[in-house]
């Protein structure tokens, strides 16, 4: 397999996407040993040291294991990776996005429906206070981030600390890459308008209200989203 070198800048964050595109485009096979060190610092031009330092970022991330006299391994990501690598997988590969927003849809689903059913008082001053804060929001990074912070408030209403979790994970793949996903933001009267009547089904305690109110929250920001997304593609 040719490689092209890596230059000297930023050596280390080179040399992590390349190992990491070349892992999960198949170049290397999951379960095969990677090449050994000094031959994979050759190949890709750089000294062992940026390569170590690689290594320990595509450990962390759950693309490989390397153990002591045996060598470094390719995980299988899919069956024993975690939410952690969604960041790396949607700013490699945008079409991730679309699964994202499958689980957003439906996870978004299930909170509302909690949050509903089990929220407090003090719950419902922050979810309407957040609406606020989103259609107050003087650009679109604002309003995005904001919104962003809505749905952890949403999440914590919920009372249930894996669906917090959840949608931390969510966010964090979302985040990274929110300048491509900016569209339903533009205006940030509109973008809390579309969030006042999912604050409020959960406010009154409907749970099937809050569920419906949820739905078309994510399913119209994400035929959003996705035209946009489409539209750079082209």
């Amino acid at each position: 397999m040719s490689v092209e070198p890596i230059s000297r800048d930023t050596a280390v964050d080179q040399l992590e996407r390349r190992l990491r595109d070349d892992i999960l485009e198949g170049r290397y096979a999951v379960g095969a040993l990677l090449p050994a060190e000094r031959e994979l610092a050759a190949r890709y031009g750089v000294n062992r040291n940026t390569l170590k330092h690689a290594f320990v970022r595509l450990v962390q991330a759950g693309l490989v294991e390397t153990r002591h006299g045996v060598g470094t391994r390719v995980r299988d990501f899919l069956r024993l990776g975690s939410a952690d690598l969604l960041p790396a997988m949607v700013a490699a590969y945008p079409g991730w996005m679309d699964e994202v927003f499958e689980a957003r849809q439906s996870v978004g689903a299930l909170i509302a429906e909690r949050a509903a059913t089990v929220s407090s008082e003090k719950d419902h001053e922050a979810l309407r206070r957040q609406v606020e804060i989103v259609g107050a929001a003087r650009s679109v990074d604002e309003a995005q981030l904001a919104d962003a912070e809505f749905h952890r408030v949403l999440a914590m209403a919920s009372h249930n600390r894996v669906y917090t979790l959840l949608t931390n994970s969510l966010l964090n793949a979302y985040l990274p890459v929110r300048a491509l996903l900016a569209d339903p933001f533009r205006d940030a009267a509109s973008a809390a308008a579309r969030l006042s009547p999912l604050a409020e089904a959960v406010c009154a305690h409907d749970a099937s209200a809050a569920r419906a109110a949820s739905e078309s929250y994510m399913a119209e920001t994400a035929r959003m989203m996705s035209a946009a997304l489409a539209s750079r593609r082209a």
